[in-house]
């Protein structure tokens, strides 16, 4: 189906601005999307780290080969998965938590395991970022999926029952059914078959619901080149607690001590009102919290975390208090806080989509006058050196009118998929860049870069990676 929605920039203005930010587009275009995939997915040069690095990166192994065994991996292969992630610090972020074949999540699968493939990797990590709501857009999101030409309810919930609703929260009992508009379930031959290869079985969240049917799923199509491995925000709300235990930790020393949060604030509150505003939201001071039907914000005051929505809720922001509700559940990261943990301190590059490729930099911009602040010179050393720490890597490939579901039967294997569109040019293969040219902030960026307000030498962009 080709989506339609308002234009604010044009293709060739979108290149362009992304040449401008990142340059070593400008060899790609041309070349094809196997060219592309293996140098976004290039294992990053070995450096001695900083002991902050390193004690991030051992944190983050750690919670890979958690996640790996909750997935139903035996010990030796979900320490495999941690073991690769360390010495190939690569990660895809783009799709967040949407089901296997929506079109945006599967064809950024098939982006990066050419990238996997380039390199005989096993493992396809992936950050499914579940603080989405089901009104994500008009029948799109992770509540719906088009299966046979038609949009389908995944849940078959009623309107009352997603609007607003966040799919991280205990709202269920959740049971996949793929409902049409008038209440029939797999009402075609291809939603019968794939309602089949679905999970019977009932879930209280639906972001886990979605994570084990995409394993189901995966294993059974997709597994021969990689295996999977989904990260959700309860798998980092778990690995920024693991920060906060240890008392010398960076996350403890420089951002739970000694004003070091507020100054990250007021830092990102300055970033609002320059040439570079709207990128990054202060949608919510680094947590949200977790309740019955939808995330809430909170906002830092006082040495707090307080709902704007409850005068009595107080969480004292200390890394003993914090680490308690993160492991409880009453709290999980906003996007900040889980790309700190995930990508910026251990040194991960991730790979993401139209708004990414400009607020990860800018989130880096954050976290070196923190850690300047904190006199961390070798860690700082270490963000300075980072290799493409942030990389374009969703929707990288995007097929106007494909099906994935029918397109996954018709091919047979995975690996025909992958031969089909692997030799496309990449400005072929990335299509009419939608997701670009239909949001307003790219227009602004593009005069900005061209108008010289912004740009490759400005102050907010000198830790991007591609500055130097």
């Amino acid at each position: 189906m080709i989506e339609t929605r308002a234009k604010y920039a044009t293709p060739g203005q979108v290149r362009a601005a992304l040449t401008s930010l990142m340059p070593p587009l400008a060899d790609f275009w041309s070349r094809s999307l196997r060219d592309y995939a293996a140098f976004a997915y290039q294992p990053v040069p070995f450096r001695p780290a900083s002991a902050a690095r390193s004690f991030a990166k051992d944190r983050l192994r750690d919670a890979v080969t958690r996640a790996a065994l909750r997935a139903g991996h035996g010990h030796q292969e979900a320490r495999s998965a941690g073991r690769e992630l360390y010495e190939s610090p690569v990660v895809q972020t783009g799709p967040h938590c949407l089901m296997l074949y929506e079109p945006d999540a599967f064809y950024t699968h098939l982006f990066s395991l050419m990238g996997l493939q380039a390199y005989g990797r096993n493992w396809h990590i992936a950050y499914a970022g579940s603080t989405m709501s089901f009104n994500e857009a008009a029948k799109k999101g992770p509540g719906w999926l088009r299966v046979g030409g038609e949009p389908l309810n995944v849940f078959g919930l009623p309107r009352s029952r997603m609007d607003g609703s966040s799919i991280c929260c205990s709202n269920g009992p959740l049971r996949f059914s793929l409902t049409n508009a008038a209440g029939q379930i797999a009402p075609n031959a291809a939603a019968a078959r794939l309602v089949g290869q679905l999970p019977s079985s009932s879930f209280q969240t639906a972001a886990e619901a979605i994570k084990t049917a995409n394993g189901k799923l995966w294993n059974g199509g997709m597994s021969s080149i990689a295996k999977l491995l989904l990260l959700d925000d309860f798998d980092l709300a778990d690995l920024i607690a693991d920060h906060l235990d240890h008392s010398g930790s960076w996350l403890t020393t420089a951002v739970f001590s000694g004003g070091g949060a507020a100054s990250i604030v007021q830092t990102i509150d300055g970033l609002t009102s320059g040439p570079w505003r709207g990128w990054i939201r202060r949608s919510t001071d680094f947590f949200w919290l977790v309740g019955r039907d939808r995330i809430q914000p909170l906002r830092l005051e006082g040495g707090f975390l307080r709902s704007p929505n409850s005068t009595s809720l107080a969480i004292e922001f200390t890394p003993s208090s914090i680490s308690e509700a993160l492991r409880k559940h009453m709290l999980l990261p906003n996007l900040f806080m889980s790309f700190l943990v995930l990508s910026i301190l251990p040194g991960i590059r991730a790979l993401g989509g139209c708004r990414q490729t400009v607020y990860l930099p800018l989130m880096r911009y954050l976290v070196a006058i923190a850690i300047a602040r904190s006199g961390d010179q070798s860690l700082l050393d270490d963000l300075w050196n980072d290799d493409r720490p942030s990389l374009w890597g969703h929707r990288v490939l995007r097929p106007t009118k494909g099906d994935p579901f029918l397109e996954m039967e018709r091919a047979g294997a995975v690996e025909h998929l992958l031969a089909l569109y692997a030799d496309m040019p990449l400005i072929e293969a990335s299509g009419d860049l939608v997701a670009f040219t239909g949001d307003p902030i790219w227009e602004g960026t593009y005069r900005s870069l061209f108008s010289g307000l912004t740009g490759p030498a400005c102050s907010q962009w000198a830790w991007s990676g591609f500055a130097r």
